[in-house]
């Protein structure tokens, strides 16, 4: 009997030993290739919704149609791979060579899953062309007519420059009452109770209340209550104070969430070597929390940079409202398309930047990105 368990449990721990068999790969090719051929053929349809959209086109422009059509078939080439590798792994496991074939298998199904990911993107481009070519092309027509492109341009752009000085201005400025109304909201002790309060009171209110609605209270307000000063600001700058007291309040909070992230032994360091509370933040805490908060300030000033296209209600003529005036005398939409891509292109490349300080802060700190 003894022996009858013996051979049981020797039979029971060589099955426990035996390598499961890597997943199959045909059925995910085959996915993959079908989902291929259905993308590229929408998209041979979108590219012929275009061509028959812009009636004869240039020989130039054929080409270019054919190359984006044969671009559309790419994602079948991993397709097409994976089913190599699910012969090879069939082959390795008839050879009993299963770590071989373990990575056969995960060469394929990854090569399937490129195939998909890539034909995806095919078919969102396709679905944008059809989009675009539409109703016999009548978002082209409304959206993207060249000649009031090329006429509007020089006057948005000129009047682009309005919304620049007012992003700047107001970026100074949020730099400097953010940090104090951070400040005032960490103040300690019993002293410092009512500046927090206020603090509170001030980052909750502004936060709550739409941006429009502020510039539309600052822009007229103040002048029709003429208060001394204010009243004899122009409206770029009364422009700027409302832009600087709602978005003080939104990085007010970084700044808090930044000195709040700095080590408590840090603090105590500082104070154990004499420094007062305000030289304590000013040298050595503010400094280390300016260097973690500004991907989030700079996503902040992104938002603050977009937010001046809401300016118009105060009567300044920015681009937005310089476009509207052009849209409305040539019935199209085309100026506005073009406040849309200065704001794009301005935009980017903060964008850009706020990644790779992130990446740069990731590497600093030993994480990945």
């Amino acid at each position: 009997m003894n022996d009858t368990l013996t051979g049981s449990a020797r039979s029971a721990e060589g099955a426990r030993a035996t390598p499961t068999p890597p997943r199959p790969v045909l059925p995910v090719a085959v996915l993959a290739l079908l989902v291929a051929v259905v993308c590229a053929g929408a998209a041979a349809l979108a590219l012929w919704s275009l061509h028959q959209m812009l009636g004869n086109p240039a020989a130039w422009v054929v080409a270019l149609l054919a190359a984006l059509a044969v671009t559309a078939l790419l994602p079948v080439v991993p397709a097409v791979r994976a089913f190599g590798h699910a012969r090879s792994r069939a082959r390795l496991l008839a050879e009993n060579r299963m770590a071989a074939a373990r990575h056969e298998a995960a060469t394929g199904r990854e090569h399937a899953h490129t195939a998909m990911g890539y034909a995806l993107a095919v078919l969102i481009c396709a679905g944008l062309i059809w989009f675009a070519t539409a109703n016999d092309g009548a978002i082209t027509e409304t959206f993207l007519r060249w000649e009031f492109l090329k006429s509007s341009f020089a006057d948005v752009l000129a009047a682009f420059v309005v919304n620049v000085e007012v992003a700047i201005g107001a970026q100074l400025l949020v730099l400097v009452v953010g940090l104090l109304v951070a400040v005032m909201r960490l103040l300690p002790g019993r002293a410092g109770r009512p500046l927090r309060w206020l603090a509170i009171a001030y980052v909750d209110t502004f936060r709550a209340i739409p941006s429009i609605i502020v510039l539309y209270l600052v822009g007229f307000g103040l002048k029709l209550a003429e208060v001394p000063v204010f009243r004899d600001l122009s409206p770029i700058w009364l422009a700027i104070l409302a832009l600087t007291l709602t978005y003080s309040a939104y990085v007010a909070e970084v700044y808090r969430a930044g000195i709040e992230s700095i080590h408590p032994s840090q603090w105590a360091a500082a104070r154990s070597l004499g420094l007062s509370y305000g030289m304590t933040l000013r040298t050595v805490i503010v400094p280390q929390a300016v260097r973690r908060i500004v991907p989030p300030l700079l996503n902040d000033f992104i938002g603050l940079q977009k937010d001046t296209a809401l300016i118009g209600v105060m009567g300044v003529t920015d681009a937005f409202t310089q476009s509207r005036l052009t849209a409305s005398n040539v019935f199209n939409l085309t100026p506005v398309i073009v406040v849309a891509v200065l704001f794009v292109i301005i935009t980017i490349p903060q964008a850009r930047f706020v990644d790779r300080l992130l990446t740069k802060e990731q590497s600093r700190t030993g994480r990945s990105s």
